[in-house]
């Protein structure tokens, strides 16, 4: 038997003369939220997001979509859910609200409920009405089972921006905020505006009411936020909180944070704004009693903050499209992350000892670490500027990226680190080019030393010896052992060979260059490409190196005497990545065009193209059992492609076994003349040759005195009993045979028993009837012209059947038609 290797490529080039795709889709990472509303349900199993003009509806745990609610074609503007996780209410600029039932996914009811776009929601504690605040400066209360409104109310000069039910025994009351900058309480019984809080000079933004219900809470963009005398309608305290506040709201009584021991903590409320960081404070004094650790090198805000009771977690949704959970009682610390929106994916390596990861630099300051299996997600921090670049160690250990703050980092990974923080830290840094790293390259063996190349022109080789992977050391400057000038364009590829003794550099002035790792000294130019290198990778096996090209050509070249020995030509545009697989039998590219394609470089052949992605692919990962392929683009996607030769194969033989067997089957009901499952097997097997020296052989047969219309009164019966599909699929059998002189007599024949048993309304549901018919009758060119005139799809099948009368079998009478 042969190892798992051998046999996976002799199964590939088995499967690959079937042209079967050897690689599908198994799952993908896309945009899961774009911007405007995210929330989460109560119970804390469903995240809700808008994307684009849709919301979707999210498994929180294993990422997957429970629903997606189709929009209108216009974006969504907000949405509530009910406190009972039953409905969810939303509204789009369209001006229409929908009502939606959430265990279906399904629409309960629609309405206009404004005349300007709705900006804000809330929903009262009972889940019956639902409170919409307008850019018409109205605010209307609805009945979310009955649909019809309840409240008008009117007053404010401004867009609503902030609501808030509130409810004590009988007392109902609405609190509203505007950009007029005044807080308004509605009175739901008498229908009645009761007060007016005037004291922000900004935009009100959030709204809360502490638990005893004497005040209430207000957090506006002037910075500040105010305590009310809720039964006074007065200001009691403002609090200055040096940023814009987006959102506020009170914690739930006893809450406790691990480092906060100060007994004279009452009530507290927390705040986030245009600083990026979640804070709680005391209501009473106005006191910061915790403050989140700032992420680092990060310049995002937050514009909304989800709580979730059940697990006393603060969720705070950013303006770059994520959503970072806080732990409230270990002092706000980070413990999960959602990316909603990626981006575009400008490269990506698989990183951890089992690859079970994915590292993804998408068009931020940014590295998301994906687990390649599940929803979770970490957001790696350190890049002052956009990441450009991405290479792993050998082991999968350690990462290094190049950003356009023309510093390279080192990363020690740790995938299964329970702390989301440490899973990737910084050890080291590469300090020296003048401008951004867009290239980057760590040996695929065991080597201690990284090269990086820049838009400087320059190519450096840096000792990682002094790194400690214990230590987290952002600030460690690593020594470069050599610096050259390498191309005279941007360098956009660094690969380095499986010996570690040379590396190969790509570069937009079209050449390839090779370098020894030892001393940096140029050994040999490669030429040919028409338009810049984007790709160079090193074989696995042989002494040779593919590169990529804007030319829209992939080549091989040997890397002794720097030749060219092969050009693969396909790709439609601009080739962005290429590799090799299946020790270095096939090739792997991407490109400009969307699409993937795979390669067999002995015959030159494109074997396979793989096409999921809308926009160019800048980024693809082979992970090294080569059983999955990612690939991410600019359509902000990631597509994880696995191997499927080895159940295709499986599959394939399997289906070629039970072909031998209906095959041998039929055999023996020809030799047994069981007609009837003859038929039926020669019909699923497809094989007309089969039926027509069947049928051909029981006419020419016929007994004496046989009034059949084949020759046999069995056959005549069982083609009767045929389902229509069959019928279907035997009419066009009987079209080809017609056109034979020899096989026209079987052909006529078989159509006349077809014709005599299945009535015309039958045959009519039989798509383009007509035209299976057509060429069937032995009708002069005469004949068809005047059936077109006088004959009507209705009724052309009763015509022929009339017609078939005339064609006896018993006589060999020929068909003639009287004008």
């Amino acid at each position: 038997m042969p190892d798992a290797t051998g046999g996976k490529i002799q199964l590939k080039s088995r499967l690959l003369n079937f042209h079967a795709p050897p690689f599908k889709v198994s799952h993908t990472i896309g945009s899961l939220y774009t911007g405007g509303k995210a929330d989460i349900t109560a119970d804390e199993n469903l995240l809700i997001t808008t994307v684009g003009d849709c919301i979707d509806i999210t498994d929180i745990h294993n990422g997957k979509r429970v629903f997606r609610l189709s929009g209108d074609s216009e974006i969504i503007t907000t949405f509530a859910i009910t406190p009972n996780g039953k409905e969810l209410v939303s509204s789009s600029r369209s001006l229409g609200v929908k009502i939606w039932d959430l265990t279906t996914g399904k629409i309960k009811r629609s309405f206009k409920a404004h005349e300007a776009p709705i900006i804000i929601m809330d929903i009262d504690a009972t889940s019956t009405l639902v409170a919409t605040g307008s850019a018409d400066s109205t605010i209307k209360i609805w009945d979310i089972d009955g649909g019809f409104c309840t409240h008008n109310f009117k007053g404010h000069g401004g867009i609503v921006s902030a609501l808030k039910f509130y409810s004590e025994n009988d007392r109902w009351t609405l609190i509203s905020g505007s950009d007029d900058c005044n807080i308004r309480i509605w009175d739901l019984q008498s229908r009645t505006c009761v007060g007016v809080l005037k004291s922000h000079v900004s935009i009100i933004r959030g709204l809360d009411v502490t638990h005893d219900g004497k005040f209430i809470i207000s957090g506006a963009r002037d910075k500040v936020v105010n305590i009310w005398d809720f039964n006074k309608k007065t200001l009691v305290k403002t609090f200055l909180m040096y940023e814009s506040i987006e959102k506020l709201g009170i914690l739930q009584p006893q809450t406790t944070i691990d480092d906060i021991e100060d007994s004279s903590v009452g009530e507290m409320f927390y705040t986030g704004g245009e600083k990026g960081i979640i804070r709680i404070w005391d209501v009473q004094t106005g006191k910061l009693i915790k403050s989140q650790e700032p992420e680092k090198n990060t310049n995002h805000t937050i514009t909304d903050i989800i709580y979730l009771r059940k697990s006393n977690i603060l969720a705070a949704v950013t303006n770059d499209q994520n959503i970072l959970f806080y732990q409230i009682a270990t002092s706000l610390k980070r413990i999960k992350q959602i990316v909603g929106h990626n981006d575009e994916v400008i490269d990506l390596v698989y990183v951890g000892q089992d690859e079970s990861h994915l590292a993804v630099a998408t068009n931020t300051e940014q590295i998301r670490l994906y687990n390649a299996q599940s929803f979770d997600c970490s957001i790696v921090y350190g890049h002052k500027d956009i990441v450009i670049c991405l290479s792993r160690s050998h082991d999968g250990k350690m990462l290094i990226s190049g950003s356009k703050d023309c510093t390279a980092k080192i990363w020690n990974v740790d995938v299964d680190n329970e702390n989301h923080e440490e899973r990737v830290k910084c050890i080291g840094v590469c300090i020296g080019h003048t401008e951004a790293i867009g290239a980057i390259a760590l040996p695929t063996k065991k080597g201690n030393f990284c090269i990086t190349g820049s838009q400087d022109r320059t190519i450096k080789l840096w000792d990682l010896n002094p790194l400690d992977p214990t230590k987290s050391e952002e600030n460690f400057k690593l020594k470069a052992l050599y610096t050259h000038h390498a191309h005279e364009k941007d360098i956009n590829s660094i690969a380095i060979a499986s010996n570690n003794k040379i590396y190969a550099t790509g570069s937009q002035d079209k050449t390839i260059k090779i370098w020894s790792v030892e001393d940096g000294s140029l050994l040999g130019t490669c030429v040919g490409h028409k338009r810049g290198v984007w790709s160079v990778h090193f074989s696995p096996v042989d002494h040779t190196f593919v590169s990529s090209s804007g030319d829209k050509t992939i080549k091989i070249w040997s890397s002794t005497d720097f030749s060219c020995l092969k050009t693969f030509e396909g790709h439609t545009n601009s080739v962005l990545k290429v590799s090799f697989l299946t020790s270095g039998l096939q090739l792997i590219s991407c490109g400009s065009d969307g699409l993937l394609k795979l390669w067999t470089i002995k015959s030159n052949e494109c074997v396979t193209t793989l096409d999921n992605h809308t926009e160019k692919i800048w980024a693809m990962a082979v992970r090294k059992d080569e059983k999955f392929i990612a690939s991410g683009g600019a359509d902000s996607l990631i597509n994880f492609w696995e191997d499927c030769t080895i159940e295709e194969m499986e599959q394939r033989i399997k289906e070629e076994e039970e072909l031998i067997v209906k095959e041998q089957d039929l055999s023996n009901y020809l030799m047994k003349k069981d007609y009837k499952n003859a038929i039926v097997l020669a019909l699923a097997l497809n094989q007309p040759f089969r039926l027509l020296n069947l049928f051909t052989e029981i006419i020419n047969n016929r007994p004496e005195g046989d009034t059949s219309i084949t020759g046999s009164k069995p056959i005549d019966n069982i083609i009767a009993t045929l389902s229509i599909e069959n019928i279907e699929q035997m009419l066009k059998y009987i079209r080809d045979w017609n056109t034979n002189a020899k096989k026209s007599g079987t052909a006529q024949t078989v159509l006349n028993v077809i014709l005599k048993n299945f009535s015309s309304e039958e045959l009519l549901k039989i798509p383009d009837i007509k035209g299976l018919l057509d060429g069937l009758l032995p009708y002069t060119e005469r004949h068809y012209q005047r059936l077109d005139r006088m004959l009507t799809d209705s009724y052309i099948v009763d015509y022929t059947l009339h017609a078939m009368d005339l064609l006896d079998p018993l006589n060999g009478n020929k068909m003639e038609i009287d004008e």
